[in-house]
């Protein structure tokens, strides 16, 4: 049996962008193909079981019939790293990943390992990313993001670590990098990691689809009143501008698919921004395009400060998102910048671009090569 165990050098590079869309071009070749995800870190609940997210994501989206409790057997709720250390941690949680590795692996040619973040995340309980990979036996394929420099010297920096613990790395995956802006970047990077014995096993191109939150994601992780959802909370959030300038200059900075942070008692340019979203809509709808993605995405109402009912009617009839926020509006802006971007079952249009995106950049018969080669000993 063939196992990808997939890593990152960090938080956020597309991990589990690569991870959905390899799992859907294994399945689509008609290989019998498991997933786990060893460790996790942000779960939920699925049919009343914890599990974690990604894990959830991967079951609902292919259909795996595998139970919560073996793609994601050890899963770290708050308080739990302190528990262990302090010894209240009795289980064998290796045991536990074990048994579940052996009822998912059950008659799959493929499995697809998960991993959580860098290659040390993880050994807060003896359970970091390269002692899991060796646990299993599995060879590692570690994901990074664009840039020159920093990607080549986090690859070099993980690999390390997988091989203090014996694992082999097979090679690497560079995500969001502008080919467009940097179309030699790709033969860079390949010359680069092959100074080190790396094999780049390819580079999946920028969309901003996959890495700007939506409205939704805003509502989900931030606390705050919903004063109109709009006709689209699947929107991208494209640009974030502040509108701390009379009304008619606030429109002009603001971008198609941007979000407005006003003070809510800035009625001047809630109005605009109303009206401008009309306008937007109108517009699209006579040139037969998509007027639910016309004009700006919405507006988030800052300062601790409430528009009058008359403004607020407004917006509701413009049909334009707005949030209310009781925070300060560079507190808001810096948080909204910093929000964590998440694939969900709901994200139908971005599940469809990831899987276009794999098919289209990495060379899977190349990678499944890779990972079916005896393991170095």
């Amino acid at each position: 049996m063939r196992q990808i165990y997939l890593a990152a050098t960090g938080q956020n590079r597309g991990k589990t962008t690569v991870s959905l869309g390899l799992l859907a071009a294994l399945i689509g070749r008609g290989l019998p193909t498991g997933f786990i995800k060893p460790v996790g870190q942000r779960y939920a609940l699925l049919d009343g079981v914890p599990a974690d997210e990604d894990a959830i994501l991967m079951k609902q989206v292919f259909g795996l019939p595998d139970p919560p409790s073996s793609i994601s057997p050890v899963h770290i709720p708050r308080g739990f790293t302190k528990s262990f250390i302090g010894g209240e941690v009795v289980e064998d949680l290796g045991a536990r990943i074990l048994a579940a590795y052996a009822a998912v692996s059950a008659g799959r040619d493929v499995l697809l390992v998960e991993g959580t973040g860098h290659a040390g995340v993880g050994s807060v309980i003896d359970l970091s990313n390269a002692a899991v990979a060796k646990m299993l036996g599995a060879r590692a394929l570690i994901v990074s993001e664009a840039g020159v420099g920093r990607p080549i010297d986090e690859i070099v920096l993980n690999r390390a670590l997988f091989a203090r613990h014996g694992v082999d790395v097979v090679g690497a995956v560079v995500n969001k990098v502008d080919l467009d802006a940097h179309p030699s970047l790709h033969g860079i990077l390949e010359q680069g990691l092959a100074r080190h014995g790396i094999e780049l096993l390819g580079v999946l191109p920028y969309r901003p689809i996959l890495s700007n939150p939506t409205l939704s994601v805003l509502m989900e992780q931030m606390k705050g009143e919903l004063i109109h959802p709009g006709p689209d909370l699947d929107r991208p959030i494209e640009h974030v501008s502040i509108a701390a300038m009379r009304a008619e200059h606030a429109m002009e900075a603001a971008h198609t698919g941007g979000l407005v942070i006003v003070p809510g008692d800035r009625e001047d340019v809630i109005g605009a921004a109303a009206a401008t979203a009309v306008a937007a809509r109108a517009h699209a709808s006579e040139n037969g395009l998509n007027a639910r993605r016309a004009g700006i995405a919405g507006l988030v109402l800052t300062g601790g400060y409430r528009p009058s009912l008359f403004i607020v009617d407004e917006v509701r009839r413009s049909d334009l998102f707005c949030f209310f926020l009781d925070l300060e509006t560079y507190d808001a802006a810096s948080r909204i910048h910093d929000l964590l971007v998440k694939t969900h079952t709901a994200d139908t249009e971005k599940i469809e671009t990831i899987k276009d995106l794999v098919a289209d950049n990495l060379d899977i018969d190349r990678i499944l090569e890779r990972f079916a080669e005896p393991i170095r000993t």
